[in-house]
């Protein structure tokens, strides 16, 4: 799958959605608006290859052709693969029998299989993982002792490195406890399309275009601008100065500081 293209359906209150999205490999898409405003099921309905058949009315095409059924109901090879808010595990697995067992099930080519491909496997998704969260991990710890950070940054990077599946939707990375812009740039490497719903800004101007969605229907696509950047490399360099902070509140240091200057580093 080289392309995926959203045809607009209609609002909450059944007027039409000017609607005409193609997204290619290693695109990164933000999806925004107010809490309510319809940007779970504009991912819902990614996720399900709609075809007018959702609430919303819209269709999505790949490669600019409707999916077949198979595709579209099928349970291997799925086109989609969905990172929700909430992460939970409940099997009794370590984090490198849980990362095996994705691979027996995917076995993708080239992509690790059986035997020492799989360990290698294994090893590059805690090292990726690691690098996305403050909180170590490795591949003898049980997956249910997991934060809530470490199992998303576990999750983002499988989905990365060992799933198959071209397009990755992503619900509000924010609340993660991951780096963000860590999470988007491995998945791009990966060549992955990738979807981010999101409130938050410096998120938001990670990606090259970002969706308006208002009353259940996208009302505007904005293309990233050059300034854009410059301010979203300002707030993610603020977000960096935040993660120290964190770190210094877990390993119980003080705060007593100048917190202005602190902060000033990251704009100068």
């Amino acid at each position: 799958m080289e392309s995926l293209s959203v045809l607009g359906g209609h609002d909450k209150d059944g007027r039409p959605e000017d609607l005409n999205l193609t997204l290619r490999r290693g695109d990164v898409v933000c999806v925004v608006g107010p809490t309510g405003a319809g940007k779970s099921r504009f991912l819902e309905d990614i996720s399900c290859l709609a075809q007018g058949d959702t609430p919303t009315g819209r269709s999505i095409l790949v490669d600019g052709e409707p999916p077949p059924g198979e595709l579209r109901y099928s349970l291997e090879g799925r086109v989609v693969a969905q990172l929700s808010q909430n992460m939970n595990f409940i099997v009794d697995l370590t984090v490198g029998e849980f990362i095996r067992m994705h691979g027996e099930c995917r076995n993708p080519a080239g992509r690790g299989g059986p035997g020492d491909g799989m360990e290698a496997m294994v090893e590059r998704i805690v090292a990726a993982a690691n690098r996305l969260t403050g909180e170590a991990l490795c591949a003898e710890m049980p997956v249910t002792r997991l934060s809530g950070g470490q199992s998303r940054a576990l999750m983002v990077a499988d989905t990365g490195l060992l799933s198959p599946s071209p397009v990755v939707l992503i619900d509000e990375l924010e609340n993660a406890g991951v780096d963000r812009a860590g999470a988007l740039e491995l998945l791009v490497r990966e060549d992955k399309i990738v979807l981010v719903s999101t409130h938050d800004p410096a998120l938001a101007l990670l990606g090259a275009r970002r969706l308006c969605i208002r009353g259940g229907a996208v009302r505007r696509v904005i293309e990233t601008s050059a300034e854009e950047r410059q301010n979203g490399a300002i707030l993610s360099a603020v977000n960096g100065k935040f993660m120290e902070l964190r770190e210094m509140l877990r390993n119980g240091a003080s705060l007593e500081f100048d917190m202005a200057s602190f902060l000033k580093e990251a704009v100068v």
